[in-house]
């Protein structure tokens, strides 16, 4: 903590930000922190970022964009085994991209907000 001071001390003896103690820009910087960057809404970002960051769950979202599908569907067009199939599924859905339904012993995934969906592929490519 102490290096994080004398770096801010001398940020401030420079003039480089509007604060005139240290002490002070630590709370602002605390407040800040709090107010745009707060822990819930980034641990929430992380996990649709996570989601997305594996080929196998984009994969996977390709097909559910086309239609539902069940679990059984998804692993022999992906050729893995149920339990990754599933574990991939379960981070998507955590993500808040899909939504899954039980008919019977059957699990069915789909797209949650298709259009939403569509615009972030569209942005990453």
């Amino acid at each position: 903590m102490a290096d994080n001071d004398n770096t801010l001390e001398r940020l401030i003896s420079r003039g480089q930000c509007s604060c005139q103690n240290v002490q002070d820009y630590v709370k602002q910087l605390r407040e800040l922190a709090v107010a745009e960057a707060d822990p819930r809404s980034s641990k929430k970002r992380g996990r649709f970022f996570k989601a997305l960051g594996d080929e196998n769950r984009q994969r996977m979202i390709s097909l559910l964009l086309l239609r539902e599908m069940c679990v059984c569907e998804l692993m022999t067009a992906l050729d893995m085994t149920q339990p990754t199939t599933s574990h991939h599924l379960k981070i998507l859905e955590d993500a808040g991209l899909i939504q899954s339904r039980r008919d019977g012993k059957w699990m069915y995934y789909r797209i949650d907000d298709k259009e939403r969906i569509l615009a972030l592929i569209k942005m990453g490519t």
